[in-house]
């Protein structure tokens, strides 16, 4: 990726982890650390991330295509598409596709989530999925706590 150039859907810096595709359409590197911006797209009824809360990052989805259900500080609210949700630091969330399509979302984190992700995906590309306590040391080390 350079750093202005138009990139088109599903393309990027290409991610998965939990059967969610993630094109990174702008990473740190790129933007300073201010920020990540990334096309998610979310298979039907596939694992949900943990509930968790960022201490040190806001994160905001726009819904693209599909429907997702996202649990907000222990409300479940359903966006569909150009359904916009801001999650603010450190509001307990976790979101799924209850759906039987694949949905999308536009997931921006502030500062930039980029590293993590890529981390993830690592965990998640070994031949057995991670158990819960490695994935929850992960989301420690990027400023992510149980929610």
């Amino acid at each position: 990726m350079t750093e202005s150039q138009i990139v088109p859907p599903g393309k990027g810096k290409v991610v998965s982890a939990r059967g969610s595709v993630m094109a990174f359409k702008a990473i740190a590197v790129q933007t300073g650390g201010d920020f990540s911006l990334m096309e998610r797209t979310v298979p039907p009824r596939g694992r949900r991330p943990l509930p968790h809360r960022h201490v040190n990052c806001s994160e905001a989805f726009w819904v693209l295509d599909g429907t997702i259900t996202f649990v907000l500080d222990g409300a479940e609210q359903r966006g569909s598409r150009d359904d916009f949700l801001l999650v603010p630091r450190g509001a307990s969330h976790t979101f799924g596709n209850d759906g039987d399509e694949p949905a999308r979302l536009l997931v921006m984190h502030a500062p930039a989530m980029d590293a993590y992700f890529a981390e993830l995906e690592a965990l998640w590309s070994r031949p057995e999925p991670p158990a819960p306590e490695e994935e929850r040391a992960l989301m420690a080390r990027y400023g992510m706590e149980p929610g």
